[in-house]
């Protein structure tokens, strides 16, 4: 697991929730606009942005951030502006790594910062995440991760692209909800929606979880397992439904979390409740609240 530094930049004065969006688009004109605003807003902030692309042709990138008036040649030259692609980024190395990912955003920051920007902006696009690559079934647990592990800790501003062209509705909706800031079109809430929670480590969970939802289920419990917080938080209020296999996946990642009672969960349905009573190892880890 990637090691995060022990002191950080300050933190920038957008609030961390707004500086992590989900932008959902699908068609050109759409990606195009967003892509400009977010490009231009960066270097007017003198902050270093960056771009990693999937299915887009850098080349185009550039293309269309000059014919919108942005000067990308003069910025890619002077190194406020680059343009990669995935697999030079979140596939570079055996498969996609959340905790390999996550320490690179550490260190590009502090590149950033040591060339004499005020900050860190990148766009990322996400189409990689419906294909059969390693790792792609780890792109929520990342989702859910980063807003406490990175964005409430860093200078960083972040937008990642999803284009319903090329992603299946289901999956926009899972990870656009796992935003708490959102752009773009609006999309349906997903059967279950797991995002972070905004003022403190840990997950909020809304909807159902079942048969239908075990890839959302699995993907929380990897976060509440993965995640460094010594705290972490689960709360279960707007859940209307929870079947025996995800509270048995919950309550083992809260097991295999280190040091005591490391996971609060809030307004625990009473299935859950029975389950820690007749599993008391697993509820070593709980701690249920109901306010």
């Amino acid at each position: 697991m990637a090691v995060m530094p022990g002191a950080t930049a300050p933190p920038d004065r957008v609030p961390a929730a707004g500086r992590h969006a989900g932008v959902v688009f699908s068609d050109d004109r759409e990606w195009a606009g967003h892509l400009c605003a977010f490009v231009r807003g960066g270097l007017e902030r003198d902050e270093q942005v960056q771009y990693f692309a999937d299915t887009t042709d850098p080349g185009r990138v550039l293309r269309t951030l000059t014919d919108a008036g942005i000067d990308a040649a003069a910025a890619v030259t002077r190194g406020q502006l680059s343009v990669s692609t995935a697999a030079q980024t979140y596939l570079a190395g055996a498969g996609f790594d959340p905790d390999e990912m996550i320490g690179l955003w550490y260190d590009a920051l502090e590149a950033a910062l040591a060339r004499g920007h005020r900050g860190l902006r990148a766009i990322g696009e996400m189409a990689w995440g419906a294909r059969d690559t390693a790792g792609a079934d780890r792109l929520l647990e990342y989702e859910l991760r980063i807003h406490h592990e990175v964005f409430a800790r860093l200078p960083l501003t972040a937008w990642c692209f999803y284009d319903r062209r090329l992603l299946p509705d289901a999956q926009v909706r899972v990870l656009a909800g796992a935003h708490l800031s959102h752009r773009g079109e609006t999309v349906a809430d997903p059967a279950l929606r797991v995002a972070p929670l905004a003022g403190r480590p840990g997950l909020l969970m809304s909807g159902s979880a079942g048969y239908d939802t075990r890839d959302t289920v699995a993907a929380a419990a990897a976060a509440v397992r993965g995640a460094p917080a010594q705290r972490m938080e689960l709360d279960l209020s707007a859940l209307r439904h929870l079947d025996a296999a995800s509270l048995a996946a919950l309550a083992d990642a809260a097991a295999g979390r280190p040091g005591g009672p490391s996971l609060r969960i809030r307004q625990a349905p009473p299935s859950l409740r029975r389950l820690l009573e007749l599993f008391p190892e697993l509820g070593a880890a709980v701690e249920v609240v109901d306010r």
